[in-house]
């Protein structure tokens, strides 16, 4: 699985940063953003709770 986040739908609300660290962190911009290529086998459904929690729909899978 693999996932990105839309910048410009993101409203730094925190929910996937604070969910699933091992995936999403700040950027420079104090937006969201994928930190890694691959979402790890053992952390995919976080993932993908994160991506169903986004309020704004910012997190899409790729």
């Amino acid at each position: 699985m693999k996932v990105k986040v839309e910048k410009d739908d993101c409203i730094s609300c925190g929910i996937c940063v604070n969910e699933v660290p091992a995936v999403f962190d700040w950027d420079d911009d104090d937006k969201a953003e994928a930190i890694t290529d691959e979402v790890p086998d053992n952390i995919e459904q976080e993932a993908k709770d994160a991506l169903e929690s986004c309020p704004t729909d910012a997190i899409v899978e790729v």
